[in-house]
Formats: structure tokens, sequence, C-alpha cells
């Protein structure tokens, strides 16, 4: 809890603690225990299963091996350990969207063990203990149609690999919640293990939010499930906060329970009781045999991981880039490696540059649904060139920008653009003299507030450029301005 003390987080005189279960769905081709589809994205309800998915007698179950290598990668993303033995169990319970009346889970033998990751809330640094990932089978999905009195359940869903990545109780605030969950869609995100689209539940979060008047004992926790934005996330927690310890103050008792959201009202609603870990009836998955996995294959792929959250703020801010800027850029991975290239071949005016481009005008075109940022690379020579362009004062800020698009999008030439639109600055004194002492001569009164002010002079630069058609480098016109008057 770097930086911050428990008094800091003290709401009410009650300390909140809060842990997060996440759930993260891989992007496998097939699913984690048969070989039916796994991307249900675009498929009809119940299009996308096997005899195991809706749990018909005599199916056994046959893992997934790209789905371990997932789980494995994830760990590394996670700094955590990843176990030499783990095994499969089955985790009992009776619900609609489980047909075979057992989830193929790992209890007591997760694969990733022990892992940290670091967070900023507020400029304060911290970070999140993870106390376990572990990989199971996803159930499928209910459904309950407003006004109805039935439930539709679609089971294209059961069988997804999914690791569920626990955290220990280290968060204390709903901005530390949020932050810790903005950094694991992140670092899975750039693990490439899932394609963690927050709407269709690739990746979702269950809070469990507890406050205390006493710091060394944890109160009653309640478990908030399914939540699919980092807003949810935050909102959850805060309400929770707030309702247990109106509750409290009330000398009601915090039950404990499993609540959903209601985004619409704002507020979380009790779902039913919460179970304990001895409710499930664990027991290890006779179909399936232990694995050990080979320390080899695990350096092998940490080996091959590719740049993460952590590595790329390290490159970026070392560039002189701020912390907004990074975090946006973060969200998106296509232009985060296309500026990791920038900063390996480029300097870091360069490097700037197009970052402030990536975040304003390019990042506008993208919402806009004018371009895709998996193109950048199709013109990653001539926008370096534009920048250089730029940097070299031969374009204006609003030129510069005028070229960007056709550039990314039909990776045009951006000096043969320039010239063709007449967007190139003139720099050349000898020819902004003239203009310059012409505007010197039709505007005295402009001049004289010029020398008793010199931010004044702002006017007549303005005025230089009106002659040349905008086409004067403003800086060596406001050089030359101020050496003749």
């Amino acid at each position: 809890m770097a930086n911050l003390s428990t008094k800091d987080y003290l709401v009410n005189g009650y300390l909140p603690t809060i842990g997060i279960e996440c759930h993260v769905q891989f992007n496998t081709k097939t699913k984690l225990f048969t070989g039916v589809l796994n991307d249900a994205k675009d498929a009809l309800p119940n299009s996308l299963i096997g005899p195991l998915c809706v749990g018909l007698p005599g199916t056994l179950p046959v893992l997934n091996e790209a789905a371990v290598e997932k789980a494995i990668r994830a760990g590394i993303a996670l700094n955590a350990k990843i176990a030499e033995f783990t095994k499969f169990d089955r985790k009992h319970y009776f619900y609609p969207d489980l047909p075979l009346g057992y989830q193929i889970s790992q209890f007591d033998k997760p694969i990733v063990l022990d892992g940290e990751i670091p967070i900023v809330v507020n400029g304060q640094k911290t970070s999140v203990r993870i106390e376990r990932a572990h990989l199971e089978a996803d159930a499928g999905k209910l459904t309950h149609p407003v006004g109805k009195d039935y439930s539709l359940i679609d089971y294209n869903r059961a069988g997804t690999p999914l690791l569920e990545i626990v955290s220990r109780p280290d968060m204390h605030s709903a901005a530390e919640a949020k932050a810790y969950a903005q950094e694991l869609y992140l670092r899975m995100l750039y693990a490439g293990v899932s394609d963690c689209d927050l709407f269709h539940g690739n990746i979702r979060f269950d809070v469990n939010v507890s406050v205390s008047k006493d710091p060394a004992t944890l109160g009653t926790r309640t478990e908030t499930k399914n939540l699919n934005s980092f807003r949810n996330v935050e909102r959850a927690v805060a309400f929770e906060i707030e309702r247990q310890i109106d509750q409290i103050e009330k000398g009601q008792v915090i039950v404990q329970e499993t609540r959903g959201w209601d985004d619409t009202k704002q507020k979380t609603f009790s779902q039913r009781s919460k179970e304990n870990a001895h409710d499930y009836r664990y027991m290890p998955d006779p179909d399936i045999p232990p694995l050990e996995i080979d320390r080899k294959l695990v350096e092998e792929i940490a080996k091959n991981m590719p740049a993460g959250p952590s590595e790329i703020r390290q490159v970026l801010s070392g560039a002189g880039l701020n912390h907004d800027t990074i975090e946006t850029i973060l969200d998106y991975p296509e232009a985060a490696k296309y500026l990791l290239q920038v900063a390996d071949q480029h300097d870091q005016k360069t490097l700037n540059t197009i970052a402030n481009w990536i975040t304003g005008e390019i990042l506008r075109l993208v919402k806009e649904n004018r371009f895709d940022f998996a193109r950048l690379g199709d013109s990653a020579q001539n926008l370096v060139k534009l920048a250089s362009m730029y940097d070299a004062s031969q374009l204006s800020s609003t030129a510069a920008k005028e070229l960007i698009e056709p550039i990314i999008n039909d990776n045009q030439d951006p000096q043969s653009l320039a010239e063709a639109r007449n967007l190139l600055q003139v720099s050349d004194e000898s020819e902004l003299i003239l203009a310059v002492e012409q505007v010197i001569a039709e505007n005295p009164k402009a001049v004289a507030d010029a020398q008793a002010d010199p931010k004044a002079i702002g006017f007549l630069v303005g005025q230089v450029m009106k002659a040349t058609g905008g086409k004067a480098n403003p800086k060596v016109v406001s050089d030359i301005l101020r050496e003749h008057i």
C-alpha cells in the first residue's frame, strides 16, 4: 500500500476492503475440453455445441493444449509463478447453465500462483497481489426476457476456456478497483490470450466488498457478479461501500450474498446467498489426468512474449510522453506497437510528434470510422517523413494535420502532397523581409504597441501570415519582426 496509510482510505470511520475475481475467456480456436469451435460472438444460439457442452452421458473431456499455453502466457503477464504440477477438479452446483451438474475447474492445484501487478491511482503508486489464477470451462448463458415468466439459455459459451484470476483483498477504494480492472484488461490484451471484448463478455469482473471499523478484521463481504465495464466496477464498489456502512449504522447485519448490478438504477441488488468452498463439494476430476508443466516450455513462452503495458510505459515515458497520453495509447495495441518501432528507429522528437497525432487527429478519424489503427504500419515511413517535415518547420501544425488522413489512408508521399496543395512554409528570410517591411509600414500603431509590450507582436505576425497566404514560418517571421522594430 505504497504512499498511502489506512486512514487515507477510511469512509465515515470504516475501512473498505475489495478483492476482485476476473474471468478471462481465451481466444482459442476450440473449447477447453472438446473440439467445438469457440468463437460464438456472431453465432446463432446453441449452434456451437457438442455432446460434452450439454452434458450427454458417456462423453469424455480432452484437454486443449493451446488453452494451457495461454494460461501460462497470462501467468507471465501477471508476474506470477507457473505451477509445475496442476490438476482439474469438479465444482458441483446445480443451475440450468451447467448441464453436467458440475463445472470442470481447479481447486487446490491451480496453474498460476502468487502474482502481483502495480497500479497508479491519482498519482499514487500501489500494487495488488494475485492469489491464484485457475483454468475452468465456462458455463452457458441465461437471459431473462423482461415481463416474461421464463428464461432462455444459450450453451454456445459452455466449455469456453476461462481463466479466473483471483486477487487478494488489497484494494480499499472504488478508484483502486477500477484501476486494477483496467490493468488486468491491458495485460490480458497485450499477452494475446483473449479478445478482451467487454461488450461480449470476454472479460468479466466479480467484486467482493466488505467494510469494517477495525482495520485488523475484515467485515462480512458481498460479491457483485458479472460487471463488464470499468465504470461499473467503480460504481458497484462505491455503492456497496455506502450501502454496507448505512446498514451497519442502522444496526442491521450484512449478509454474505451474491448481488447483481442494475445499470439503469445504478445500484446493486440481492440475488442469492453466497456459497463457501465446501458447499461446492470439490473432487478431483477422474476423467482428466494431472499435468506436469515443463520449465523449458514456460521459458520458451516467456522469451516470445510481446511487450506488455509496463514495458511500453517505460519506453514512452522515457521519451517524454505524459501519463495521460501513454494511457490513451495503451488502449490501442496496434498504435502502441507502432510507436515502439518509432522509438526504436527514430529520435525522441519524431516519437512525440507522432504520438500527439495518434492521440489527436488519428484517434478522431478512428472514432469516426475513417481509419483503423491496424493499418498504421502501411504508411509507417510516410508518417515519419511527415513528422520530420513538421519538426523542421516545413509545415505548420494545421497543414500537417491536413495531410494526415490522405497519408495514412492512401499512403501518399507527404512532400509531393504538400507541394500539390501549396502547403509548404516559407522560411527563407529574403522572401519574408519584404512582407514584414510592408506590414510594419501599414501598421504603425501595432508597431508602437509591440515596442511597448513584446507580447503584442502577435498581431503583426498574423498580418504577415495573412499577406503570405499562411505559408510563412511564424517563428522566422517573429524573429524578423523583432529585428526590425
